[in-house]
């Protein structure tokens, strides 16, 4: 005896056509937008309209050749700071990852004090190193001097600029190094040394490569914040960007339009380091976007 059963008739769906599309709605992100809109439109008419602003004398002494001069000289302390300073930090990251106490010890030791006094305080400190030592001597350690010198002729107020800011920025620069190599798989490390490869070759060829994958973004973010540091030294009557900013701005009493011209400076210049920063981050990052 068989049985017959009926096949039960599923719904059929609506075609696309019969369907209705309802677009999502976010009331919250079209307030936030409208809210954004109208802060920037206050902003840019205030920057308009204010008579306090200036411009006139924002556009008379934006290319004064006394403000290029401290534009100049603010990049020539950024570029030797940032040499000495990375050279610096490099030494002191591998003596961080050294398998001697002692070199860790030390490295520790600097990364440790230069963090925790305060860069302005830094700054004053080399600028009167001649109150400590009148003059400088090579020779055998604890004892005779061969060969001296004024410490005032050897350190000039530029020379204890950048010797404060490299001193500085050799303290982050090293963390910065340090994190990045032991962001590299420590597998990679044992199997270079499984081929045979001098460690050298495996820093050079196998740990750097990729390690710079995550030490460029936080080196060229530290080099821009070295930049703008670099107005700290104003205070050593160096004729970098803003300490000629304050130098008019006390003769002409005309102080807004004046901040205004050194925050275009730095604005510009910060823009350009941002333009190198993303060329660096693209360059290390060969291979590993998606």
């Amino acid at each position: 005896m068989t049985t017959t059963v009926d096949h039960l008739a599923l719904p059929t769906q609506p075609a696309d056509a019969e369907l209705t599309v309802v677009p999502t709605r976010h009331p919250g992100r079209w307030l936030a937008v409208a809210a954004a809109l109208v802060l920037v439109a206050q902003f840019g008419h205030a920057l308009v309209t204010n008579p306090g602003l200036d411009w006139p004398t924002f556009w008379q002494y934006l290319f004064d050749p006394s403000v290029l001069n401290g534009v100049w000289l603010t990049l020539q302390l950024t570029v030797l700071a940032a040499v000495f300073g990375f050279t610096l930090g490099l030494v002191l990251a591998f003596m961080r990852l050294s398998r001697s106490p002692l070199l860790r010890a030390v490295a520790y030791g600097y990364v440790w004090l230069v963090r925790s006094v305060p860069l302005l305080v830094q700054v004053l400190f080399w600028f009167n190193l001649s109150y400590l030592y009148d003059r400088i001597q090579i020779g055998v350690p604890f004892g005779p001097g061969f060969f001296s010198i004024s410490t005032n002729s050897l350190v000039s107020a530029m020379g204890a600029a950048v010797l404060a800011l490299a001193v500085n920025e050799a303290a982050f620069a090293s963390e910065i190094v340090r994190a990045g190599v032991l962001s590299v798989d420590q597998g990679q490390l044992e199997a270079a040394a499984a081929l045979g490869l001098p460690r050298w070759r495996q820093l050079r060829r196998i740990v750097l490569p990729q390690a710079m994958r995550s030490i460029a973004p936080n080196a060229a973010n530290q080099l821009i914040g070295l930049f703008k540091n670099t107005s700290i030294v104003s205070v050593m009557a160096i004729m970098e960007l803003f300490y000629t900013v304050q130098v008019i701005y006390g003769r002409t009493s005309r102080v807004v339009p004046m901040l205004l011209v050194a925050t275009a400076w730095y604005v510009v210049l910060t823009t350009v380091l941002s333009g190198f920063q993303w060329w660096v981050e693209r360059h290390f990052g060969k291979g590993s976007r998606r």
